[in-house]
């Protein structure tokens, strides 16, 4: 059984709104992990060199944005992930200006 068929039995297994949710999740929690990681790199090693302030301040304002389109749209994948992500973006923020 190819991708093609296993998701045609689990649109009519689950409904076509469940999966589509799901997707939104699994994808939110891989996208948390992404920062998540880094947060617990940056905690362990007190190292926050690497990682540019450029980047965190442009990532902020991104999920910023995700989580007034997510909103607009009511997806509580995007606004769940995307403020868990602003929240640690901020926090490394804290860090990176504390260990600079």
């Amino acid at each position: 059984m190819g991708i093609r068929e296993v998701f045609i039995v689990l649109r009519t297994a689950l409904g076509m709104e469940l999966i589509v949710n799901l997707i939104g999740y699994a994808a939110a929690v891989m996208g948390t992990l992404i920062m998540i990681l880094q947060l617990v790199k940056t905690i362990r090693t007190k190292s926050v060199k690497d990682v540019s302030m450029g980047m965190l301040i442009i990532f902020l304002i991104n999920c910023f944005l995700w989580v007034i389109y997510g909103f607009l749209i009511t997806s509580w994948p995007i606004v769940i992930s995307n403020a868990l992500v602003f929240t640690i973006v901020l926090i490394e923020i804290v860090l990176k200006l504390k260990y600079n």
